[in-house]
């Protein structure tokens, strides 16, 4: 087995592994964090599965504001240590462990209040630089006004008395957290999507595995493991009640909804951050577009398909339009998100001030569970959950390495970065699109593109998503795991909120691209596209709607495509 590659092949080795093998770790959820445990697990030798009930990044991992930062509002909230732990995450990931996933990019704060407000933020900016210690990101900066709106000509004059500009990080967090998986999978760990924890396996009072349903064909396996760590993020409490315990801490879901707007309708070449009355919002510069968010309410439904409401949507475009010369209309949104943030549950229903750190728990013999945190600190999360396995495992543990671990596509990168032109003229790409890829696949970008050398076709852009090669979605079946049409269009890539149609416009064209690998027939196909028009159908409804329930209930209406292709 190719150990970079996670297609059909190898996910039919990865199921026989999972019911043959015995592991020392099993990790249930394929967020950021549970791949973040199997990759360092697995490289401090230990033996390690783990299965991610949907697909990898599903819930929180691909709906997030898409930032790797330190987290301005935390240092209002005098929370020093996960600020500075934050920022040298940042700095790891923008220098070793994924240059090629990670970037820099730049907020403009408008000050509206003479006198007090410069100093007050001037003096928590300075906080956080210092904080940061040796970084690649530039200091802050103090603007004029008139300076402020020639790098945003589209504030209003009236919105601001001055500015402050400063740096943080951004990430395609779907993107990252498949890597990180497919890194893990390097090292040995034996990773699966579309597969569902549906009992837990013990002796006496410990636990000692799980038995695990494979979502694709209804076929079940036990799966035998001295730990299992329980990273499954805002469904944390379900595995609990799975495993027949009451944890030591309840996890709240907070919904955060984002819009996608067109680059044209904001002209500026920084992002922004202006505070509310709930918290603070961004304006994130996203390719061709904007990212607007986010949110802070609490989610008591169903977890797998949160979706915003015409409040939600409201609330947004009104934030930000107190500060656009030009406001923007739900005419100019393109694509919305929402997702759910794992907070810590305390004493108040207020979700800005539960907790964003994390905890790790042993809530049996030969169970943990990790919940809590942001994604920025997805690493120290996992290292922490591992070294916590100790206690189970009987025996002293290496110190984690992943600090010096790079992800898939890093290593030479800076190299690559330098011969775009050669690229292009090598595959005969324009030079953006080799830009664009780059900036996906790092050093990667040859095994995406080979099979074009055999067939062209592979290298045009696909049908009303021409950022996207058709080799991407061949590449995201063959080598990323990608099961469903669901998959390639909104986590392999981000179709679903990047283009105004959604997806339902290249639906058809992906699937004919990867149907062949995925062993789709024609009546499946069609139901994979039918499936992805009719979700498309339904947020687009959602969102329509007066509440949450009433927006639950549109979306989930819709058939879901892991449900409903099982074979008995």
């Amino acid at each position: 087995m190719n150990p970079t590659r996670l297609g059909p092949s190898e996910r039919a080795e990865n199921w026989r592994r999972l019911g043959s093998e015995q592991f020392d770790i099993l990790v249930v959820g394929g967020g950021v964090t549970g791949t973040g445990v199997a990759l360092d697990a697995a490289t401090r030798g230990l033996r390690v599965a783990l299965v991610e009930a949907r697909d990898f990044a599903a819930g929180t991992s691909s709906r997030s504001s898409k930032l790797f930062h330190g987290g301005l509002r935390y240092l209002e909230q005098l929370n020093f240590g996960l600020v500075k732990e934050a920022l040298r995450e940042r700095e790891l990931m923008l220098t070793r462990i994924a240059p090629h996933l990670v970037r820099p990019v730049s907020f403009l704060y408008p000050l509206r209040h003479r006198m007090w407000e410069r100093p007050y933020v001037t003096a928590g900016l300075t906080l956080y630089d210092t904080m940061a210690g040796k970084r690649s990101v530039p200091r802050h900066q103090q603007l004029s006004r008139s300076a402020a709106r020639r790098l945003c000509p589209s504030l209003r004059p009236d919105a601001l008395v001055g500015a402050i500009r400063y740096f943080d990080a951004q990430v395609d967090d779907a993107r990252h957290t498949m890597t990180v998986a497919r890194t893990a999978a390097t090292y040995g760990a034996t990773v699966l999507n579309s597969a569902e924890v549906v009992e837990f396996r013990r002796t006496g009072d410990r636990i000692i595995g799980a038995r695990v349903r494979d979502v694709e064909t209804g076929a079940h396996t036990d799966v035998a493991a001295t730990v299992v760590i329980n990273c499954a993020g805002v469904w944390t409490d379900e595995l609990h009640r799975l495993a027949g315990q009451r944890g030591q801490y309840n996890v709240h879901a907070s919904k955060g909804v984002h819009l996608v707007v067109p680059r044209d309708r904001i002209h500026s070449t920084t992002g922004l951050i202006l505070r509310t009355e709930r918290s603070v919002l961004f304006v994130i510069p996203w390719g061709a577009h904007w990212i607007v968010g986010t949110t802070d309410t609490t989610w008591e439904l169903g977890k797998a398909h949160p979706t915003a409401t015409e409040a939600d949507i409201t609330y947004l475009l009104d934030q930000v339009n107190d500060v656009l010369a030009t406001p923007l209309t739900r005419d100019d949104i393109e694509g919305v998100y929402a997702g759910l943030r794992p907070l810590l549950a305390g004493g108040t229903d207020d979700t800005t001030k539960l907790s964003r750190e994390h905890v790790v728990t042993r809530t049996q013999p030969g169970m943990l569970s990790v919940a809590g945190g942001k994604y920025t600190t997805y690493r120290v999360m996992a290292a922490d959950a591992v070294d916590a396995a100790a206690v189970d495992l009987d025996r002293p543990l290496p110190r984690t390495v992943t600090d010096r671990i790079s992800l898939l596509g890093a290593e030479g990168y800076p190299a690559l970065r330098n011969q775009v032109s050669l690229l292009a003229q090598r595959y005969g790409l324009p030079t953006w699109t080799v830009r664009h890829l780059l900036g996906r696949y790092g050093s990667l970008i040859g095994e995406v593109l080979a099979p074009g050398e055999d067939d062209p076709s592979l290298l045009l852009p696909t049908p009303g998503a021409e950022r996207y090669l058709r080799a991407e979605f061949r590449y995201a079946a063959t080598h990323e795991s990608a099961l469903h049409l669901d998959d390639l269009l909104t986590r392999r890539s981000r179709i679903s909120i990047e283009e105004s149609h959604r997806g339902t416009e290249t639906a058809e064209a992906v699937a004919d691209i990867v149907a062949d690998v995925l062993g789709w027939d024609e009546r499946r196909r069609r139901a994979e596209v039918e499936a992805y028009l009719a979700r498309v159908e339904a947020e687009r409804r959602s969102h329509t709607q007066a509440d949450d329930p009433a927006a639950e209930a549109v979306r989930v209406a819709a058939p879901d495509s892991r449900l409903t292709t099982v074979v008995a």
